[in-house]
């Protein structure tokens, strides 16, 4: 199935396999003057939720402190999404244990009880979502197609899924 069909009939499930497949995405900030930053998700498909690693001192841990509404964008060669939703720093030490991995400990060197290590998380109400041809066949057929119809070239698929 393509990335295209899939988007059209199971765009929930698409998207977080696509989030399981990220090292880093563009997070938000509940503090809307700050730019939105890297972050490495951690996909908690069953909860409904996505959790980051921070440090207790971050501009961004400190604004998610009483929650906010942030967005948080994914973006790949021939998928991009942007979720809406509710940030939040939780020291979850459940999730903790759950995500720990080599790459974590690097930027935490005492540890899973490492005295700077929160979590956040987010709890995405909505997101947008736009597929495109991962073909680059199929991309420039289409383009040579619109010049020559006049037509909008069929490149891809675009939806939207609340949770």
């Amino acid at each position: 199935m393509s990335n295209i069909e899939r988007a059209r009939t199971d765009p929930t499930a698409q998207l977080w396999d696509e989030i399981d497949g990220v090292h880093m995405v563009m997070l938000g900030s509940p503090d809307h003057s700050k730019h939105m930053q890297p972050m490495a998700p951690q996909s908690a498909r069953e909860e409904k939720r996505i959790w980051f690693y921070t440090k207790v001192n971050t501009d961004i841990a400190k604004a998610a402190q009483n929650g906010g509404h942030v967005h948080m964008c994914l973006v790949t060669d021939d998928y991009q999404a942007c979720l809406d939703g509710d940030l939040r720093t939780i020291h979850s030490r459940e999730h903790i244990e759950r995500y720990w991995s080599s790459m974590v400990e690097a930027w935490f060197p005492d540890g899973k009880d490492d005295p700077q290590l929160t979590m956040m998380c987010l709890t995405p109400q909505t997101a947008a979502i736009w597929v495109s041809t991962g073909s680059k066949l199929v991309f420039g057929w289409e383009i040579a197609k619109a010049i020559t119809t006049g037509e909008e070239p069929d490149v891809g698929y675009a939806t939207h899924v609340s949770f």
